[in-house]
């Protein structure tokens, strides 16, 4: 085992640190995954581009990003986490540095929607659930919450400095930054990030000393696993209502808020800074809501909290075209309310996958949900585009949006609470 990690281990127990390094490689991702939005206007005021077809390079790019998710997982059963990772983060840097030489719509579609989504894929929540789940016994509901909100915050609060390189630099500069980032992950991963507790003799965060020891995952084909664990949870119906909420929850954040609100904002006259700001101010509210939720999750029942997640989010959603007409707190008041619920579902869907799917189907499992998740982001992030090409307007989106929120808040109470030992034949 690395020598780093051998000498860090025993002074606090590995399973933070390993929570502190996917944290990192979640935050580059994040950034990465945050760099298309402020890119939308420079590339439509300097290529012509419409928003339209740049939405069709995002929405390729976080279909793409949720597809990968369940093989990803498979994957770092099969292969290992570590270089899993180390591959997608070296594809994601080379990818954004070569994007700097783009100059037709058909390379931003390869290289941003194909190329970039298919490797933040793998680093994305089915990474941090696998690691949770291989590291926690106790605990799993702050650790996913703290990943979680890595991910998201990370990819509203790197916004405001894009937006400021943008203004001042241009775009190229700003794609340049994003590379440099996700090459300074891989030394992390490559040093500190050892597969499972038992390579540093250790035992799971929270379990008992006379807790058996894992079984031996049987090396099968990643794909075979992945569609195994399809297979399996396609069955059930809890498999379509987590994976039907998560749709919602991905074309309600990152595919219409995360994508589409700093030029919604430019549509009512401000600058994309201050655009990317109010995306950061959720950002931070996201950081305290979605650690909230994942203490939250430890201690109430999940389905509830989901309910009060997407009622809440829903109800912003209808406030939002009313609040850019409120002057000094109606953006506020919208910031506060939708960034304390961000991506706040993730920690109780990781919660109620595991209890129903077992601790090593759940990571696939749930990569099989937030692929929904990024199909509903995909769809969004298209829709809103055609939308606002077509009516001149975001409203309409917004309502659609805030709408489908509702409807899952009162669906997510079907999901059955009670565990069941449905574990994953493919493993």
């Amino acid at each position: 085992m690395n020598w780093a990690a051998r000498r860090l281990s025993g002074r606090v127990h590995y399973a933070w640190i390993s929570v502190g390094v996917v944290f990192l490689v979640l935050l580059a991702a994040a950034g990465t995954r945050a760099t298309p939005s402020v890119m939308m206007l420079p590339l439509e005021q300097q290529f012509g581009w419409s928003r339209a077809t740049i939405s069709l390079a995002i929405s390729i790019n976080l279909a793409l990003y949720g597809l990968t998710g369940p093989f990803a997982a498979a994957a770092m059963q099969r292969f290992g986490v570590r270089p899993t990772v180390l591959v997608a983060l070296a594809t994601l840097a080379g990818g954004v540095a070569l994007s700097s030489a783009m100059t037709a719509p058909w390379q931003m579609i390869l290289i941003w929607g194909v190329l970039v989504g298919g490797a933040t894929g793998v680093a994305a929540m089915t990474l941090a659930a696998t690691v949770v789940n291989r590291w926690f016994t106790s605990h799993r509901g702050l650790a996913m919450g703290i990943l979680t909100a890595s991910s998201a915050t990370g990819q509203l609060v790197f916004l405001p400095v894009l937006a400021a390189i943008v203004e001042h630099f241009g775009w190229r500069p700003v794609v340049l930054t994003v590379a440099a980032a996700a090459g300074l992950a891989l030394p992390l991963v490559a040093w500190l990030l050892p597969e499972r507790p038992a390579d540093l003799v250790l035992r799971p965060f929270g379990e008992p000393a006379d807790a058996p020891p894992p079984a031996p995952v049987a090396a099968k084909n990643p794909i075979a696993i992945a569609f195994g664990a399809l297979g399996m949870a396609s069955k059930t119906r809890d498999f379509w209502l987590l994976s039907f909420s998560f749709f919602v929850c991905g074309a309600s954040t990152n595919g219409y808020i995360g994508t589409h609100l700093i030029a919604m904002c430019a549509d009512h006259g401000m600058s994309e800074v201050q655009g990317a700001g109010l995306l950061a101010a959720m950002g931070v509210f996201d950081l305290f809501g979605t650690t909230l939720s994942g203490w939250l999750s430890d201690r109430f029942n999940s389905r509830l909290l989901l309910f009060w997640y997407y009622g809440l989010r829903g109800l912003s959603l209808l406030f939002l075209p009313r609040a850019f007409g409120i002057d000094f707190y109606g953006l506020p008041i919208f910031a506060l309310f939708y960034g304390l619920d961000w991506v706040a579902t993730v920690p109780p869907t990781v919660r109620l996958a595991t209890d129903i799917y077992g601790r090593e189907s759940a990571p696939i499992v749930f990569g099989w949900v937030v692929a929904a998740h990024q199909l509903g982001a995909a769809f969004a992030a298209l829709g809103a585009g055609m939308l606002r090409a077509s009516l001149g307007t975001y409203t309409m989106a917004t309502m659609i949006s805030g709408s489908l929120c509702i409807v899952a808040a009162g669906m997510v109470l079907r999901i059955n609470k009670a565990p069941r030992q449905a574990q994953m034949v493919a493993t």
